[in-house]
């Protein structure tokens, strides 16, 4: 039977090489990040144009149908949660 002390430098060898193992992935994973942000090229935001204004002949130009069918589901849904 081995002894406590042999288990416990097992253990920490253990410990160590996983704490290296990881610690080394995570500085690999940091220099690629940083060097793929120096490679791929960097976002332009394009400039959002202002909304046009709707003019009268847009807010008129619904179908009555449209605007009938949407009022009866309304009223149905209305009608299902009371």
């Amino acid at each position: 039977m081995t002894d406590i002390g042999s288990l416990l430098i097992d253990a920490f060898t253990l410990m160590c090489t996983g704490m290296l193992v990881v610690f080394l992935f995570l500085t690999v994973l940091v220099y690629l990040v940083r060097l793929m942000s120096r490679l791929l090229p960097k976002e332009t935001l394009q400039p959002i144009s202002p909304p046009q204004p709707l003019s009268s002949t847009d807010l008129n130009s619904t179908n009555p149908k449209v605007i009938a069918a949407i009022s009866a589901a309304v009223h149905q849904y209305r009608l299902s949660r009371k």
